[in-house]
């Protein structure tokens, strides 16, 4: 199943999933984008989603306004759904109205190959970037073992180009996937310093420990943190045309 944890009160940009691109709010688009995958479901904490996503034709769940991160409400969303404990959760961040069905796809395979190991808590994907994306804040990067397991994730451009000739960034997509079981482990964790500093849930995971499984996808999709990457946004629907 894929949860798309959706709430309102956003810190940097407040209502950004209501926004409409060409015509259709956020949420419903980015959901309408992955049906083809799996089922869909909006876990959200307010009123006006949840009336949007009615409209749409894409169901949900009300979940409480008080959850650390988007992982721990599609938690609670999960619980509220009586998801058995093997069933593959995929939480799709609302903010990706481009997200194409192929790279979700892809994160299900990857939790398939890796639901039988006990450190592999989560799994998720990343893209390649180039040195200039790298340095923006706003995109996380991802650097990676030889087996393809996350060894840290950063706001700061990761790895440290020393000699000026590394072009091999990484850009981590905001999508994971989880088997029921292991997604409530996660939420039990509790939230780790490097978490706190960097405001990345997923170090959670590995400052106790844990793996997370990565791959690499081709995509052209991006999250819509800003006033910013609304216009981008709404500047490539205007293309399409």
């Amino acid at each position: 199943m894929i949860l798309i944890p959706a709430r309102y009160a956003s810190s940097r940009f407040p209502a950004k999933v209501l926004a409409p691109i060409d015509g259709v709010p956020m949420v419903v688009r980015t959901a309408r984008a992955v049906m083809e995958v799996d089922e869909v479901v909006v876990a959200t904490d307010d009123a006006r989603i949840a009336k949007v996503c009615e409209k749409g034709g894409v169901r949900w769940v009300m979940t409480h306004g008080k959850h650390r991160s988007g992982t721990d409400r599609i938690n609670e969303a999960a619980t509220r759904l009586g998801l058995g404990d093997d069933e593959i959760v995929l939480n799709v961040q609302a903010d990706e109205p481009f997200i194409e069905p192929e790279v979700v796809a892809s994160l299900k395979e990857l939790v398939q190959r890796h639901r039988k190991e006990e450190r592999t808590l989560l799994c998720s994907l990343y893209k390649p970037i180039t040195k200039e994306a790298a340095r923006d804040p706003n995109l996380v990067k991802v650097v990676t073992d030889e087996s393809g397991y996350a060894l840290y994730f950063s706001r700061s451009p990761i790895p440290y180009d020393r000699d000026g000739g590394f072009d091999g960034y990484k850009g981590h997509l905001g999508l994971y996937g989880f088997t029921r079981k292991a997604l409530e482990r996660f939420c039990t964790l509790p939230p780790s310093p490097l978490e706190e500093i960097e405001k990345l849930e997923q170090l959670r995971a590995l400052s106790h420990g844990f793996s997370i499984a990565m791959a690499e996808v081709r995509t052209q999709s991006f999250g819509i943190d800003t006033p910013e990457d609304l216009e981008r946004a709404l500047n490539k629907v205007k293309g399409k045309k």
